[in-house]
């Protein structure tokens, strides 16, 4: 993948993305809307440019299509409700802090969730750098010799990128300023959690030595809890 392609299909990401959230608020003058982003946008093309230099297998698997035939047949059914619910929710929270004002969140907790959306990125970059196989979908990547990494962020948790994914959610919602969207963030995490479930099931019937990584490090997603 090439520097221009990269800029390219990130800047489509964020245009679509700020069409549902704007579009469904019914107004572009929204602070906290162009401060989400503008994080999403400079939190994105960093974690790009540096997978472009130093994984370009990696980058080109996270840019690859969300349905894929290698892909765990449960997982596309995933990927696809996750490529209708994300979206819906987004526009759930402009419609509910913008276009409706149903929710008034204080100040303070817009900025601990303007905080919380590139601590998140941050923690979700740390599992790219280390993972080399970090596609986007369950799959086992034989063909890129495919083998458990057990450094870095999962030494600790054996799921950092949905650690990541968690804060990341959590900040969304506080940042746009919207209750009804915290109200549903518990079923998002749920869906991440099952996810996190069903791949560990997958990995320790096909990857060999997860299973005795997994008995090794014993939370998925938060130390002392889970």
């Amino acid at each position: 993948m090439s520097a221009s392609r990269l800029i390219l299909q990130t800047s489509i990401f964020i245009i679509v993305l700020a069409a549902v959230l704007f579009g469904a608020a019914g107004t572009i003058r929204w602070p906290a809307g162009w401060v989400f982003v503008a994080e999403m946008e400079i939190s994105s093309l960093p974690i790009g440019f540096w997978l472009l230099r130093h994984d370009p297998a990696l980058l080109k698997e996270r840019f690859a299509s969300p349905i894929q035939r290698a892909q765990e047949r449960w997982d596309r059914y995933f990927m696809a409700a996750t490529l209708v619910i994300w979206p819906a929710w987004l526009a759930l929270m402009a419609l509910d802090c913008q276009r409706f004002h149903w929710s008034h969140v204080p100040l303070a907790l817009r900025i601990v969730g303007a905080v919380a959306i590139p601590v998140g990125m941050g923690g979700a970059f740390l599992a790219v750098r280390e993972n080399p196989y970090l596609a986007p979908v369950v799959k086992i990547q034989s063909e890129r010799g495919h083998k458990v990494i057990d450094t870095g962020p999962y030494r600790y948790v054996r799921h950092p990128m949905y650690t990541g994914a968690l804060i990341y959610h959590l900040g969304m919602p506080l940042l746009l300023g919207s209750w009804w969207g915290l109200a549903l963030l518990p079923l998002i995490i749920a869906s991440v959690g099952w996810r996190a479930v069903r791949e560990e099931q997958t990995l320790a019937r096909k990857l060999p030595g997860y299973a005795d990584y997994a008995r090794r490090t014993r939370w998925r997603l938060i130390p002392l809890i889970w």
